[in-house]
């Protein structure tokens, strides 16, 4: 049986920053496919500053808890500053995450990431 912190728990039954940014600056995407999660991130960047993170994320309890958890460290951090969010924090913050579903920490902070570059390649064109 996985147990999780009540970190955790609060995450998964209480998600902070679901949803989706219409006219998000940057779109960030993953997915699993070993253990079926996806998740997506979008943006709004504001001087340089993540202004606005929203997410939707089909997975686990553990994917929605990090998801959950990814957002509210990187909202209204610089784009250097958010881009150093690492699994490692994440889990850190949750209060751990069960060895099994350490991967699903991954994608939390993959998903921010891409959506950055997202943004950063959408300012360079």
């Amino acid at each position: 049986m996985v147990t999780y912190s009540k970190k955790v728990m609060d995450h998964f039954m209480s998600p902070k920053n679901v949803g989706e940014i219409e006219d998000a600056d940057g779109v960030g995407e993953v997915g699993n496919p070993t253990c079926g999660d996806m998740m997506t991130f979008y943006i709004k960047v504001k001087d340089d500053r993540l202004d606005d993170v929203k997410f939707k994320t089909f997975g686990c309890g553990a994917a929605i808890a990090v998801s959950s958890m990814v957002s509210e460290l990187a909202m209204g951090k610089s784009l250097d500053e958010a881009l150093k969010i690492s699994n490692k924090d994440v889990a850190h913050e949750l209060g751990g995450l069960p060895k099994q579903k350490m991967h699903c920490s991954n994608l939390g902070a993959d998903a921010l990431h891409k959506a950055i570059q997202d943004y950063k390649k959408k300012k360079m064109e």
